[in-house]
């Protein structure tokens, strides 16, 4: 029986990082099946991913305890998974069903190896779609002056739901800088438009009042600075002066739709790092 583990690492950017790595694993029998690293020049910053076997037998704890002792030597930031674990994700959404739609017909179907454990949303209109799943919707509705007890009662879902990551699917509400604070690295969002062109409200009208020629959705990490948190994935599509702004959504729904799933994917499989303003993605 062998169990496959995924091992992430940032550090100062030295030689022999990959050799004490790969030198360590190939010690305790493990087969490397996948390496990927970067070394970021503006920064000095080496990154690294290892999805690796280990034989039957191999003693889990004791391999963290290695690499806990090699991370001093190294200044390692790192992380042990395996691969049998998925990512509990809770998503968010308003009454724009297609994000939410695609994301539980992936993880249905097998495309997107996640549990979604719950949907929350400020309306009630999808609920049918959400429990035809069997997953638990919760209506949270964002009334005057309660926006922080509704981020409470959600934070409170994230907790009871061990919820790994939060996946915001078209959720209409701008979150405090305290419930950003909560969940560093945890929250994704799709936009919907090509950031940082077009922001705020009616980006397709803007794009469609000045003529662009590629439109696009972009998914990115949450922080307390509107739409401004490191971007994971963008996806784009050329347009013409045929289109309208109604066309125009069309087109987007669907690069919404694609960026996000590739960004929850990526997030899952830990092959994204924070890096600053950035991501560095291994796909």
């Amino acid at each position: 029986m062998v169990t496959e583990y995924v091992l992430t690492l940032s550090c100062p950017d030295r030689p022999g990082i990959v050799a004490a790595v790969s030198g360590l694993l190939a010690e305790r029998g493990c087969n490397i099946l996948e390496s990927q690293q970067f070394s970021d020049l503006d920064t000095g910053t080496f990154f690294m991913r290892v999805q690796f076997a280990a034989l039957a037998g191999t003693d889990e704890d004791a391999l963290r305890g290695e690499f806990g002792a090699l991370a001093p030597e190294l200044g390692l930031e790192w992380r042990l998974d395996a691969t049998s674990t998925r990512e509990r994700v809770l998503i968010m959404v308003s009454k724009g069903g297609h994000c939410l739609n695609d994301l539980l017909y992936r993880q249905r179907s097998g495309l997107l190896d996640i549990d979604i454990v719950a949907v929350v949303s400020n309306h009630p209109d999808l609920r049918p779609l959400t429990q035809s799943y069997g997953i638990d919707y919760h209506h949270l509705p964002v009334r005057p002056g309660g926006k922080a007890a509704q981020e409470a009662e959600v934070l409170t879902l994230v907790e009871h739901y061990r919820a790994d990551l939060v996946v915001l699917a078209r959720y209409m509400q701008i979150l405090s800088d305290e419930f950003c604070a909560k969940l560093p690295g945890r929250v994704i969002n799709i936009h919907h438009s090509f950031l940082p062109s077009f922001k705020g409200a009616k980006p397709y009208h803007q794009a469609h009042a000045r003529g662009v020629k590629v439109i696009g959705a972009t998914a990115h990490y949450v922080t307390a600075d509107l739409d401004e948190g490191p971007i994971i994935e963008q996806e784009i599509a050329r347009v013409d002066h045929t289109q309208s702004p109604e066309a125009l959504m069309a087109v987007g729904r669907d690069m919404e739709c694609l960026a996000l799933a590739r960004a929850v994917r990526w997030h899952a499989e830990h092959r994204i790092f924070l890096n600053g303003t950035k991501t560095v993605v291994f796909r």
